[in-house]
C-alpha cells in the first residue's frame, strides 16, 4: 500500500496560526527505546538549582520567579520555580497548595499591567526535571494571538522596549512582595541629560564648540551640574570672600568702558568700598 502524506491539520487555518502559504507536516521519526535525561536527571546539572537569587525578579522562602533575559514579543513572559528540586508530580501537598497559591497570585499579578488582556499559564517539562510554569502575557486587542499559538506569536513580534519591559517586571516583583519574599527587579532610570556645557555662553559666544557627549543612562545620572563644578574650581580666597567673584567682571566693565587705568591704585581697591556702601546704609 502506497503512502500518502497526511493532510494538513484544520488549525492551519485558524485565524491564531502564525503562517501562511503551503505547509508540509514533517516526517515522524522512529520511537527511541530510552528517552535522554532532562536537565537535572541522572548526571545531568540542573540550571535551576545552580542558579543564584539575583537571576531572578522575585525569591521567596519556596518559590522563585524569573523573566528572559531580554525584551521579547509579548508584554511579559515570566517562570515560576520551586526552590526544591522537584517536578510537577512529585510536590508534597503542603508545596502542591502553596503553587495553586502562587499561580494565581502571579497571573492577577501579571494581568494588572497595561494592556493585558489575559495570561497564558502553561506547563512543559520537557526540557528540565525541575518544576517550572510558564506565563505569557496577551496584548489586549490582539484577538489573533488568542489560544494555544501564543508562545509562537511570542518569537515572531516585535520586542517590546526594554524600558517598558524593565518597568513590567518591577510591578510585578512589587506586586508579589506585598504577600511576602523579596523583590530583585528595579525599575528602569528616567533617561535625561543634563547640558554638556556651558562655556560657550558665559565667554561671549567662543567659536570654540565642545565635543558631543553621549552619556548612558546611569553616566547622565552621575553628571555634576556646571554650578558644582564651578564651586569646585574655586580657589580658597573665593571661598572665603564670595563676593570678591565678581571683581573681575566689574573691573573689565569698566576698561571697556574706556576708563584709563591708574597703576598706582590696585584695581581692587574700590572693592571694600563697594562692599562697605551697604553696611553704612543699613547703620542707623
Amino acid at each position: 500500500m502506497q503512502d500518502t502524506s497526511p493532510s494538513v491539520p484544520d488549525f492551519t487555518q485558524w485565524p491564531s496560526f502564525p503562517f501562511e502559504g503551503d505547509l508540509h507536516v514533517k516526517q515522524l521519526d522512529e520511537p527511541v527505546l530510552v528517552e535522554p535525561p532532562r536537565r537535572g536527571e541522572g548526571n545531568r546539572e540542573c540550571t535551576a538549582c545552580n542558579a543564584p537569587d539575583e537571576a531572578y525578579i522575585w525569591v521567596g522562602e519556596r518559590w522563585r520567579v524569573r523573566a528572559m533575559d531580554r525584551p521579547t514579543g509579548l508584554p511579559m513572559v515570566l517562570i515560576l520555580e520551586s526552590r526544591s528540586h522537584l517536578d510537577l508530580g512529585d510536590l508534597p501537598n503542603l508545596l502542591a497548595a502553596e503553587l495553586g497559591v502562587m499561580t494565581v497570585r502571579l497571573e492577577r499579578a501579571i494581568r494588572s499591567l497595561d494592556g493585558v488582556a489575559r495570561v497564558h499559564v502553561n506547563r512543559w517539562g520537557d526540557g528540565s526535571a525541575h518544576l517550572h510554569m510558564w506565563f505569557l502575557a496577551r496584548p489586549y486587542g490582539r484577538l489573533q494571538l488568542r489560544g494555544t499559538f501564543l508562545s509562537l506569536w511570542d518569537s515572531i513580534l516585535p520586542p517590546i522596549s526594554e524600558a517598558q519591559w524593565r518597568e513590567n517586571l518591577a510591578m510585578v516583583a512589587a506586586w508579589l512582595a506585598e504577600f511576602g519574599g523579596r523583590p530583585l527587579a528595579e525599575p528602569p532610570r528616567i533617561q535625561w541629560q543634563a547640558p554638556s556645557s556651558f562655556n560657550a555662553a558665559s565667554t561671549g559666544g567662543a567659536t570654540e564648540e565642545p565635543e558631543e557627549e553621549i552619556a548612558s543612562v546611569i553616566e547622565a545620572a552621575d553628571e555634576i551640574p556646571e554650578a558644582e563644578e564651578a564651586e569646585e574650581r574655586a580657589t580658597p580666597e573665593q571661598a572665603e570672600h564670595p563676593d570678591r567673584a565678581s571683581e573681575p567682571e566689574q573691573v573689565g566693565q569698566r576698561d571697556r568702558a574706556g576708563t584709563p587705568e591708574r597703576p598706582e591704585v590696585p584695581q581692587q581697591a574700590a572693592a571694600p568700598e563697594q562692599v562697605e556702601q551697604p553696611q553704612r546704609a543699613e547703620t542707623p
